[in-house]
């Protein structure tokens, strides 16, 4: 098994390594947080498309449909029913009406659905709460030094080594 930049774990890695380690992983998070809020703001942008979409339709629904359907619906409760040609009439529009009307309400549900959604908000919130985790790390406790080891000693070593 090995640390994200190959290296074997347990094995001491210098302070290089790890903040080269530490930025690749940064690096990776921001770009993930990048790719989540595209993701989130293509599913918002496809509601708000299916809302208009809907709208659209009701409304050519309502218009295109409304002397074709209105006469041969009239027609036909006329010759089914018997009744007046003018009450007919009136209740082929009502079935019209209340077609756009349940189209309209797709298109509020729709809408409503778009606009509850907070992709982009989340993300922000998620980004916020990662740089607030990397704001209050603590550094890895060191284990004691043996008495034969001087840190002035191990500090040249690592600049030296860097």
């Amino acid at each position: 098994m090995s640390a994200p930049d190959g290296s074997p774990v347990g094995a001491e890695r210098s302070i290089g390594q790890l903040f080269a380690s530490a930025t690749t992983e940064l690096s990776a998070l921001v770009h993930d947080e990048i790719a989540l809020a595209k993701a989130q703001l293509k599913q918002d942008v496809k509601r708000g498309a299916t809302s208009g979409g809907a709208f659209s339709l009701a409304g050519a629904v309502l218009i295109f449909s409304l002397p074709m359907l209105n006469f041969a619906l009239a027609y036909g409760i006329r010759t089914w029913s018997g009744w007046n040609l003018a009450v007919c009439f009136l209740l082929s529009f009502a079935a019209n009406v209340l077609l756009a009307g349940l189209l309209a309400l797709i298109g509020v549900v729709f809408a409503k659905k778009a606009k509850k959604s907070k992709g982009p908000q989340k993300v922000a919130a998620s980004m916020k709460e990662s740089a607030g985790v990397l704001q209050n790390a603590k550094p890895h406790p060191r284990p004691e030094l043996p008495k034969d080891r001087v840190p002035e000693a191990i500090e040249a070593v690592a600049r030296s080594s860097s």
